[in-house]
């Protein structure tokens, strides 16, 4: 029987379709872990140490280090003594930390709640895998043998896949780039898992990114594809079709 992917340009408009709906949902859970936590109140006490400092000292710290380097002596001095100051300043680096820390807790729990809605939950209402994207467009998921695939997989496909690996890990990355703890090293990390997708979805017959091949599965065109409940129906189906061929033949 005859595997019946899924269109390509159809697999990337389903996908931005998600991909829309999960931003929107992600960005609505981290504002709300955002009023729940007090982010905004940690944010204006380290703005007012900046701003407190800056003033005292004559300084802007927003600068870049081409700038920095074409300080003078005097002005070099200056900008040392204040960030001297703003790092011996206790609460503004406890306000610092807890931004820190929060950003990385609204991040992922922005993209989780998101993820195991649209990607794990709602699928498991429309079944065949499908999410709100790939129903609009008559796309499903199975296990590569034809059969239903089950909620323990995709559970797997959903949060080993694709929030940890496809979307956590590079989100992580690009956040820590950002804060300056992670150079040269997060951009090689960040090009190997492209590299990995890329050749995850070019290499093979079934054209399965990361997260199906994680979980033994595969996007089809579900208006031609059919899809078994078990094996077992799977088998028989096909006992039936070779039985049907071979009585065919007799004649």
């Amino acid at each position: 029987m005859d595997l019946q992917r899924a269109n390509s340009w159809k697999r990337i408009a389903a996908w931005i379709l998600d991909l829309m709906l999960l931003c929107v949902l992600a960005v609505g859970t981290a504002y709300g872990v955002s009023v729940i936590t007090g982010y905004d109140a940690y944010d204006q006490k380290l703005q007012a140490a900046y701003d407190h400092y800056e003033e005292q000292y004559g300084v802007t710290f927003d600068v870049d280090q081409a700038t920095y380097e074409a300080m003078t002596q005097e002005e070099k001095a200056n900008y040392d003594a204040a960030y001297d100051a703003l790092i011996a300043d206790e609460e503004a680096m406890y306000s610092y930390n807890m931004l820190v820390n929060l950003s990385m807790l609204m991040t992922t729990l922005g993209i989780l709640v998101a993820t195991l809605v649209l990607e794990f939950a709602v699928p498991l209402v429309l079944k065949n895998g499908q999410t709100i994207g790939k129903k609009c467009f008559s796309l499903g998921v199975m296990r590569i043998d034809g059969v239903k695939i089950s909620p323990l997989q995709l559970f797997a496909r959903t949060l080993l896949g694709k929030f940890t690996i496809e979307t956590m890990v590079p989100v992580f990355i690009v956040m820590m780039i950002l804060w300056g703890s992670m150079g040269i090293t997060g951009t090689v990390v960040l090009l190997a898992l492209l590299v990995v997708q890329v050749i995850c979805v070019a290499v093979g017959g079934n054209r399965a990114a990361i997260h199906d091949r994680l979980a033994g599965t595969v996007v089809v065109d579900i208006s031609s594809q059919k899809i078994f409940e078990t094996a077992d129906e799977r088998i028989a189906y096909i006992n039936r079709i070779q039985e049907e061929k071979a009585k065919k033949q007799d004649y």
